[in-house]
């Protein structure tokens, strides 16, 4: 098989309330939370960049003015999704329809995880890898249904609704510009009665048009944060551990 070329671009999906951390967020976006002194979305840019990204793009809605102000130190655009408080993901990255015109990685905004899970995406053989991990007992987890091909079948946070679950969505993600295009056109039709519509929900509705391979690694140091709990967690268990892992491949 010939060797993708490397991805440039990154998405950041930046449009959410953060509402379930209550005070934290009513002045911030969550993407904005910091950990040992310096924000998730600090943390998520320079690791993008440092893994050959040359721009990114946030897809912003609540206090859009604070990663518009962020920005100006870095290669990125803000695009706001003017009804984010009503939409879901897809909405706000189909909004960045004008903008994309080549291959992405697509990232959630709120977090916490080790490089190596970049470079294991962008060095993907595949055109549309999903990060998977393995058991985190975190709660809020999205499990992933895979086949004997480890190709996505479905999603879903209610591990009863699948055949098996092969691992855990991280919220980091490969995505061709062809299969954006594809996933923009399912979600128009689904915006219709849903405009809540998740990017995980487009993603799986194109899979079997364009294929989505699960890139798993079992013990991936990663955390999402949208509530106190994750925060906990995030500083005691998975950052310390994030920055062991990190020290020790500078060395």
């Amino acid at each position: 098989m010939k060797k993708s070329m490397k991805v440039k671009t990154a998405v950041i999906l930046a449009a959410g309330l953060g509402s379930r951390l209550k005070d934290r967020t009513k002045e911030m976006p969550k993407g904005f939370l910091e950990i040992d002194g310096k924000s998730l979305i600090q943390r998520s840019v320079e690791k993008l960049l440092a893994a050959g990204i040359e721009h990114i793009y946030f897809g912003t809605g609540y206090l859009t003015e604070t990663y518009e102000e962020f920005t100006k130190n870095y290669p990125a655009t803000c695009v706001l999704n003017p009804k984010f408080a009503t939409t879901g993901s897809m909405f706000t990255l189909w909004g960045l329809g004008k903008h994309l015109n080549d291959d992405f990685l697509l990232l959630e905004s709120d977090l916490l995880y080790d490089q190596s899970g970049l470079d294991f995406l962008i060095n993907a053989d595949a055109e549309n890898v999903i990060l998977a991990s393995g058991k985190t007992n975190s709660g809020d987890e999205v499990y992933i249904q895979a086949d004997e091909n480890k190709e996505l079948i479905n999603m879903s946070k209610n591990a009863n609704e699948l055949e098996n679950i092969y691992g855990e969505l991280v919220g980091i993600s490969k995505v061709s510009y062809k299969t954006f295009l594809k996933m923009c056109k399912f979600a128009e039709q689904k915006f219709k009665t849903n405009p809540k519509l998740d990017y995980e929900y487009a993603f799986v509705g194109v899979s079997t048009e364009k294929p989505f391979v699960i890139g798993k690694i079992d013990d991936f140091a990663w955390c999402e944060i949208d509530d106190e709990s994750h925060l906990n967690r995030a500083l005691t268990q998975v950052y310390p551990e994030i920055k062991k892992r990190e020290e020790a491949y500078r060395r």
